[in-house]
C-alpha cells in the first residue's frame, strides 16, 4: 500500500481513503484576515486521526471538498478552499474564504462553519468556540436599532448608569390578561425598568390572548408613568414563524406595544433579522433551547458565537446567563458572551498576516479579537434564578451595563411583587453606593425581608 501522508499516529493510504486532506492544510501560510472568516474549533477524532486531519476534514467539508477526488474539480475551485491555519493540541483554526459567504445570510454562514461537519463519522467531538468576522461581512448587517444606549435612553438611565432591573411575569403561563397587568402595575410602582413575558407564553387564546394581555398591560404602565413619571418597557412575546411573527409584532405595536420579545433559537437568526428590519421598537431576545448545543464543553457551538450573531441580526437585549443562578453557564463563558454582546472591540486571539493561537489555548473561553465597527452594543441580560442576595456578585462579574432580571426573586417576596421589586432596586442601590446588603437592609425593610427569605442561596433548579 502506498503511504500518502501521516498525521500523528494515523496513516492514510489510497486503499483507505481517496481524498488526501493535506491539500487543505496551510500552516504558516500568509492570509489577510479581512478576506477570510476564521473559525476556532475544539476537535476529537473517533477513528484515531490527528486534530490536523480533523481540521482539514472540516475545511474540506465546509468548502470545496468531499470524501474522494472528483473529475469535475478545476484549478479555479481551489481559490475557494478552506484551510487549516494553526493547530495546538486539540484546538484548530480553520479559515474559509469570504467569497463562500453570502452577505447578511446567517443561516448560510452556519451551513459552512457548523453544518455537515457535526455529522462526520471521523469526528467524535467538535465544538465551534468562536468565529472571527471581517469588516466586509459585518457591514452586511444593520445590528440593533436601539442597543444598550438606546434602551438606557428610553428607561432614563443614561446619566446615572446602573444595572437595569427587570422581571419576568410569574407564573409564566396560566394568568389572565387582567392578572398579568395587575402584576405589571405593582412592579411598575416598585421601580421596575423592564417587564417581559416568559419564553413559553405567546398567544395561547384560552389562557391569555396576546392582544388583550398587551392592552391591559400598557394601560397599567401608562398609569404607572402618570403616577411616577417612569417609563417601563414591556416586551410582549411575538414568537412564531417569521411571517406571522412580523404580522403580530406590527399589529401589537399599532395597539401600543413599546417593545417585543422573541425566542431566537427556536425561531431562527433570519427571523430576528427580518423582525428588526420591519419594526421600530426594541427587541428583547430570549435564548431558550441554546443549551442543546452550548452546554457540552466538548461538542456543539459556544454561547459567545450565538451572542455575536444575535448582535449582527439586530437584537437590542440578549440573555447571556448568570453563572450564579439556576441555569448552567460557567463564569468565563458568560463573560465571553457579554464581551461580544457589548464591546466595541473584544480582546483575545489576535490576527496579523500569520495567525497564531499558542498561548491562548489553555485558557477558558478565549475569544477572537473582534471589531464590531458601527454595530451598536446590545444590553446583556442576566437572568435565571436570581434574587436580591445575588445582586452583588452579578454586578461584580458584569459591571453596571447589564440587565438583572428576576422572576421568582421578585414575585416570591413574602410581601408581594411590589415589595420584591423594591428589594431588588435596593440591592442595586446598595452596590452602587458600595454598601453591603446587610448594612443597607438595616434601614430598608423590603431588602431585609428578602435577605432573610433567600439569603445568598444559589438555586439549582
Amino acid at each position: 500500500m502506498e503511504k500518502i501522508i501521516e498525521f500523528g499516529e494515523y496513516e492514510e493510504t489510497k486503499q483507505e481513503i481517496n481524498r488526501t486532506f493535506y491539500e487543505f492544510v496551510d500552516i504558516g501560510g500568509e492570509i489577510n484576515p479581512e478576506d477570510w472568516i476564521i473559525c476556532y474549533y475544539y476537535v476529537e477524532s473517533s477513528q484515531g486521526q490527528s486534530p490536523k486531519h480533523i481540521g482539514a476534514a472540516i475545511a474540506a467539508e465546509g468548502s470545496i471538498g468531499t470524501w474522494t477526488h472528483v473529475t469535475t474539480e478545476t484549478k479555479r475551485v481551489w481559490r475557494f478552499a478552506g484551510r487549516v491555519i494553526d493547530v495546538r493540541g486539540n484546538f484548530v483554526l480553520v479559515a474559509f474564504p469570504i467569497e463562500l459567504f453570502e452577505p447578511g445570510n446567517i443561516p448560510q454562514l452556519f451551513s459552512v462553519v457548523a453544518g455537515n461537519l457535526f455529522g462526520l463519522k471521523a469526528i467524535k467531538n467538535v465544538k465551534l468556540l468562536d468565529i472571527r468576522l471581517p469588516k466586509k461581512y459585518i457591514g452586511s448587517f444593520k445590528g440593533p436599532r436601539f442597543g444598550l444606549n438606546g434602551i438606557r435612553k428610553i428607561v432614563g438611565t443614561t446619566k446615572k448608569r446602573r444595572p437595569h432591573v427587570g422581571t419576568i411575569i410569574k407564573p409564566k403561563v396560566g394568568l389572565t390578561p387582567k392578572n398579568t397587568a395587575k402584576i405589571g402595575y405593582e412592579v411598575g410602582l416598585g421601580g421596575i425598568d423592564h417587564i417581559k413575558d416568559d419564553e413559553t407564553l405567546t398567544n395561547q387564546g384560552k389562557i391569555c390572548p396576546v392582544e388583550d394581555r398587551l392592552v391591559y398591560m400598557m394601560e397599567a404602565l401608562d398609569k404607572v408613568k402618570s403616577e411616577t413619571g417612569k417609563q417601563v418597557l414591556y416586551t410582549v412575546n411575538v414568537t412564531h414563524n417569521t411571517t406571522k411573527m412580523i404580522e403580530r409584532a406590527e399589529k401589537l405595536i399599532e395597539v401600543g406595544a413599546n417593545a417585543v420579545m422573541m425566542d431566537v433559537i427556536t425561531s431562527g437568526f433570519s427571523a430576528l433579522k427580518e423582525l428588526r428590519e420591519n419594526i421600530r421598537v426594541p427587541i428583547h431576545v430570549h435564548r431558550c433551547m441554546h443549551a442543546a448545543f452550548t452546554r457540552n464543553p466538548l461538542h456543539g457551538i459556544s454561547m459567545n458565537v450565538l451572542s455575536k450573531l444575535v448582535r449582527l441580526a439586530g437584537g437590542d437585549q440578549f440573555h447571556i446567563g448568570t453563572a450564579v443562578g439556576k441555569m448552567h453557564g460557567e463564569l468565563a463563558e458568560v463573560k465571553a458572551s457579554q464581551a461580544v454582546t457589548e464591546s466595541k472591540k473584544t480582546k483575545g486571539i489576535k490576527y496579523n498576516k500569520i495567525p497564531k493561537i499558542t498561548k491562548y489555548l489553555t485558557q477558558k473561553q478565549r475569544i477572537f479579537e473582534q471589531n464590531f465597527y458601527n454595530i451598536k452594543p446590545v444590553l446583556a441580560i442576566s437572568s435565571g434564578g436570581l434574587h436580591p442576595g445575588l445582586v452583588p456578585e452579578i454586578i461584580k462579574n458584569f459591571g453596571v451595563d447589564v440587565g438583572i432580571q428576576f422572576g421568582g426573586g421578585i414575585h416570591g417576596h413574602p410581601l408581594g411583587s411590589r415589595a420584591g421589586t423594591i428589594a431588588a432596586r435596593q440591592a442595586v442601590d446598595a452596590c452602587m453606593k458600595k454598601i453591603s446588603l446587610n448594612n443597607y437592609a438595616k434601614k430598608h425593610k423590603e431588602l431585609k425581608i428578602a435577605l432573610k427569605h433567600w439569603g445568598c442561596f444559589r438555586p439549582r433548579a
